[in-house]
C-alpha cells in the first residue's frame, strides 16, 4: 500500500502505512506539534488497525484489520481561527464527492452526507471523518496559519457485525459494490489516493478563496434536507425543526415555527416519519 501511495501522490511529502497504531489523527497531531524549522507537508498516515481510533465527540472507532480503510492527512491551512469549524463539513463534502465519482451515475444519489460529515449509503453510516487543528512550527507566530488533520474511517466490510454491535444501521463498501458495478472495481488504494488528492486540492483552494460554494456543494450530497430533526447537546434536545442545508460557514440550517437557526455544534437525530 505505502509504495503505491508514494507513486500515486507525489504532492505528499511524507506517506506512511503501518500495521497498527493507536490513532492516525493523534499520531499526526503529535508530529505536527513537535515539528520545527522548514515545513514539509502534506503528510499521510494510514493503518490497517487503530487500537484507539477516534471519532467525533471523543467516540471510539471500532475496527478490525482488513475490514476498514483508515487514514489521516495533515495540511497547512491559512484561515482565521473563527473559520476552522467550517472545515468539518467541507472535508465531508469533498470525500462524499470523491466516493460518488467512483460509482455509476444512477446510484450516486444513494450516497449522501449527514451533517457535519458522516457519509452514508442508503442512510446507513459508511464512513466517519474527524477534523482537528493545531499550531506548529512557524504557525505559532502567524494567527491564520494552522496545521489541519483530517482523518477518515471507511467501512470496507463487517457492516452486519457492526450494525449488531452498535445497534444502528452501518454500511460498508462491499455492500455498495454488490449494487454498483463501478464501485466493485475500485481498489482500496484508489480510494485513499482520490480522497487524499481531493483534500489537498481543496485545502489549497480555501486558503485563497475561503469556503465559496460550500452550501451548493453540500446541497448536492445532503442526506438530511427536509427531514424533521432534533439537535442534541449534552444529552438534551436543544432544538427541533426541519433541516434546510448549510449556510456559507458550513453551519446546519434548521427551520421551525420560531424562524431559521444556524447550528454549529450538537448531534443530529432524525425523527421517525
Amino acid at each position: 500500500m505505502q509504495h503505491l501511495l508514494q507513486s500515486g501522490l507525489p504532492e505528499f511529502q511524507r506517506i506512511e502505512w503501518v500495521g497498527r497504531t493507536t490513532s492516525t489523527n493523534a499520531d499526526l497531531l503529535q508530529r505536527a506539534r513537535a515539528e520545527s524549522g522548514v515545513l514539509a507537508r502534506p503528510w499521510l498516515l494510514g493503518a490497517h488497525l487503530q487500537e484507539r481510533g477516534r471519532g467525533r465527540a471523543g467516540r471510539s472507532w471500532q475496527n478490525r484489520s482488513g475490514a476498514n480503510l483508515m487514514f489521516s492527512c495533515a495540511f497547512d491551512v491559512f484561515l482565521p481561527p473563527a473559520a476552522l469549524p467550517s472545515l468539518s463539513p467541507y472535508a465531508g463534502v469533498v470525500a462524499s464527492e470523491v466516493l460518488r465519482s467512483m460509482m455509476t451515475a444512477s446510484n450516486r444519489p444513494l450516497l449522501t452526507m449527514k451533517w457535519p460529515n458522516d457519509i452514508q449509503w442508503r442512510f446507513a453510516k459508511l464512513a466517519g471523518i474527524l477534523v482537528e487543528a493545531t499550531r506548529a512550527g512557524t504557525a505559532r507566530q502567524v494567527d491564520d496559519h494552522h496545521v489541519v488533520i483530517i482523518g477518515i474511517g471507511i467501512n470496507l466490510d463487517d457492516a452486519r457485525a457492526l450494525s449488531r454491535s452498535l445497534n444502528r444501521q452501518i454500511a460498508d463498501w462491499s455492500e455498495v459494490g454488490r449494487e454498483d458495478s463501478a464501485a466493485a472495481r475500485v481498489r482500496p488504494e484508489q480510494i485513499v489516493m482520490r480522497i487524499a488528492r481531493a483534500w489537498y486540492e481543496n485545502m489549497s483552494r480555501i486558503s485563497a478563496q475561503g469556503f465559496e460554494g460550500l452550501p451548493q456543494r453540500y446541497a448536492a450530497v445532503d442526506g438530511l434536507v427536509g427531514q424533521h430533526i432534533d439537535i442534541i447537546d449534552d444529552d438534551r434536545v436543544v432544538l427541533s425543526g426541519y433541516a434546510a442545508g448549510v449556510d456559507t460557514h458550513g453551519r446546519l440550517v434548521v427551520r421551525n415555527a420560531d424562524g431559521v437557526h444556524p447550528v454549529s455544534v450538537g448531534e443530529v437525530s432524525v425523527r421517525a416519519a
